[in-house]
């Protein structure tokens, strides 16, 4: 399998904040928060002109405390880009053929995502072992991952879409999840801010869980 280096990477993480900033300062300072909350793999995403800036400045200022990784890869053309911005691994909502090409000729830890029995079938086909369940509770949430541990027991999932403190457990209790990606850590206000009031309340949902 061409992606077990990402199963290793992930091994021991339970939660994974899948991160969207307006700025690089923005997400320093947040992902620095988060890091202090116990959080150690991080997500970024491409979801703003900045978000390669932002992976540049992240990785710089924090990058020997956490694992920094660059989600919403959605074109092939955009691999070389956040592998020069210094992510650690690569994530996708799905998986394209020309996607899967590149990412094995880059070797980028890579985390693909998945959505039907058919597409973990074909993931798994390009050699991807660890894969994203997104959107996850759109999608089948836990009755569709434990039926996909029946008939595909060699592959593991990371479900991101829709989990929360109050949700997550179900999905950690499955043998074929190995950690879960959220969002729910970094809220915004009315104002369109990410309060660091806001995301000790979230981490200490999680924590009084046991989920992180």
């Amino acid at each position: 399998m061409t992606n077990s280096n990402i199963r290793t990477m992930l091994t021991g993480t339970k939660a994974i904040p899948v991160l969207a900033f307006q700025s690089a300062e923005e997400a320093v300072d947040i992902c620095a928060q988060l890091i202090d909350e116990g959080l150690h793999v991080l997500e970024l995403t491409m979801r703003h002109p900045s978000a390669l800036d932002a992976l540049k400045a992240v990785k710089a200022e924090l990058g020997d405390r956490a694992t920094i990784g660059m989600g919403t890869i959605t074109k092939a053309e955009q691999l070389q880009a956040v592998i020069d911005a210094g992510a650690d691994f690569g994530v996708s909502p799905g998986l394209t053929n020309t996607l899967a090409a590149a990412v094995q000729k880059s070797g980028l830890p890579f985390l693909p995502g998945i959505a039907t029995i058919s597409e973990a079938m074909s993931a798994r086909d390009y050699g991807f072992d660890t894969l994203k369940f997104f959107p996850a509770e759109q999608s089948g949430g836990t009755p569709f991952l434990k039926s996909l541990g029946a008939v595909l027991p060699e592959l593991v999932f990371c479900p991101t879409g829709g989990l929360s403190a109050d949700n997550a457990e179900n999905y950690l209790s499955l043998d074929n999840v190995m950690c879960f990606g959220a969002s729910a850590f970094t809220k915004r206000n009315n104002q369109g801010f990410i309060e660091a009031s806001a995301i000790k309340a979230a981490a200490q949902a999680f924590k009084d869980k046991g989920l992180l």
